[in-house]
This record gives structure tokens, sequence and C-alpha cells, in this order.
């Protein structure tokens, strides 16, 4: 004799699947870009991208660009 009653699903399973759904979307769209940038070496268009400097970041403060006071 089985509970006819639905059992509700815990915070922690929501959290499970959402984190999988992400995953799969991330997933997803590095191979979209990876074909893409695949046709266009394919086809000439490719144009390398341009990779930009990022500043260091202060581990304690967080901010950019100063040294840690001591």
């Amino acid at each position: 004799m089985s509970s006819s009653a639905k059992r509700q699903q815990t915070m922690a399973k929501r959290n499970r699947e959402q984190a999988v759904r992400e995953r799969r979307a991330l997933k997803q769209e590095k191979k979209q870009a990876a074909a893409a940038e695949r046709r266009a070496k394919a086809d000439g268009t490719w144009v390398e991208p341009e990779v930009e400097a990022t500043p260091e970041v202060d581990e304690e403060s967080g901010e950019p660009g100063e040294e840690p006071t001591r």
C-alpha cells in the first residue's frame, strides 16, 4: 500500500538539478562557439581575438593596483 500523496522535492535536489542544467547550458555554448570558430577558419573569416590585460588585484582588500599596507 503506497501513499498516494506526492513527496515534496528537497531544496538540495532542486539545487543539484539547477547546477546540472547550468553546466549543460555552458557546455552547449562552448560547443557552439567552437563550431563557429571552425567554420570561420574554414571559410577564411577568422580573426584572432585580442587579449585584454587585467589589472592585478590585491588579495586582502580586493582593490586593483594597491599594495597591501603593513
